[in-house]
């Protein structure tokens, strides 16, 4: 599918509420033509109801949609032609595969002849050739997404909508299945949103990940700027594997924790109530890092084995409990210290996040 076959979305001061709640607060954002974006959020953050506004399957109380320039605010679902693919499949069981896919080509009046040249073409995107006369109960889980993938794009939509489609494959599957999206998407350009609350889920696949929590949105970003640089503890706490400690700051770039100095490489944030972000692969034992200005004292607490990794819990003066993550080959396992040692951890200064206390 060529680039042209996508098309940008605007979302503008999007509010829903139910009652005295608030799905969705405020809401906007711009999402280019042919970009991966991902809706990111625990339960209740508004991701599924902001998708099925998109959808057109629930009417906003304020605010406006545009795909490219038309404003598709009230515009019944069927008429919006985007392509959908759901958690639970939603594949007719009385079909085959092919029947499957040719659904949305059948309902748009496509001659016969064209619809088994689309549903090859979609059977090869999503490596299921030979699978057309296969009925939807004689498939597996993966490949029941697959299909239900095959369907969303055999009408070629210009943009498509995803709400949590890996959620009930095992891990496995779930993996290799993202990186299966993240290549269908290179290659059709299709303007995507896809809702997950799977953190590492969004960093694999997205060109930008959308944080919502309590029907706001706090933080839109690429994924490595969403990790190294969250604006708030809670997108530092939802992201990435942390451990928040409060400090405060001393001076330009400086920080005490529990009487400690640390030094950061970043500008401050205002105010008073500020975090420490801690992220388990960026600790070291001392002696190991590039530099050996920022010193965390402490006691091991206990280390976990957990296959590629050990996980090391570190007790520090104050009582707080940091972990750091170190790879479980052999030199590596060297410098673990073993539990009841008292230790000293480095965090060099340029990962040593500070982020305001917003919660």
């Amino acid at each position: 599918m060529a680039p042209d076959h996508s098309l940008p979305i605007s979302i503008r001061g999007v509010s829903k509420h139910y009652g005295s709640v608030a799905a969705l607060d405020t809401v906007s954002l711009d999402i280019a033509a042919g970009e991966f974006v991902t809706l990111l959020g625990p339960s209740g953050s508004g991701k599924t109801t902001l998708l099925n506004i998109l959808a057109g399957f629930i009417r906003l109380d304020r605010g406006a949609v545009h795909f490219g320039g038309q404003d598709v605010t009230l515009v019944p679902p069927h008429k919006r032609n985007i392509g959908l693919v759901f958690q639970n499949y939603a594949l007719f069981p009385h079909m085959s595969v092919a029947e499957n896919i040719a659904f949305p080509l059948r309902a748009r009046n496509v001659a016969k002849a064209e619809i088994a040249d689309k549903v090859r073409w979609a059977l090869g995107l999503v490596k299921l050739d030979g699978f057309e006369s296969r009925g939807a109960d004689q498939l597996s889980g993966g490949q029941r997404q697959r299909v239900a993938l095959a369907r969303a794009v055999v009408f070629e939509p210009k943009i498509i909508l995803m709400d949590e489609p890996l959620s009930a494959l095992d891990k496995q599957l779930r993996e290799h299945m993202q990186i299966e999206l993240r290549h269908l998407h290179e290659t059709l350009g299709t303007t995507t949103v896809y809702v997950t609350h799977d953190q590492r889920e969004a960093l694999t696949m997205s060109d930008r990940v959308a944080v919502l929590n309590h029907g706001r949105l706090i933080q839109l970003d690429t994924p490595r700027t969403l990790y190294d640089n969250p604006v708030d503890a809670f997108v530092a706490d939802f992201v990435g594997e942390s451990t928040l400690l409060r400090v405060r700051a001393v001076g330009p770039g400086t920080v005490v924790l529990d009487g400690t100095e640390l030094r950061t490489t970043r500008v401050l944030p205002p105010g008073d109530d500020l975090l420490l972000v801690i992220r388990a692969e960026k600790l070291l034992p001392a002696g190991r890092s590039t530099s050996d200005v920022n010193l965390i004292p402490g006691r091991v607490r206990e280390v976990v084995f957990q296959g590629e990794s050990v996980a090391v819990f570190v007790e520090l003066k104050n009582g707080s409990t940091v972990m750091m993550r170190r790879p479980s080959h052999e030199d590596s396992l060297a410098s673990v210290p073993l539990v009841g040692e008292d230790t000293v951890l480095s965090l060099h200064p340029e990962s040593t996040i500070i982020v305001p206390d917003r919660r």
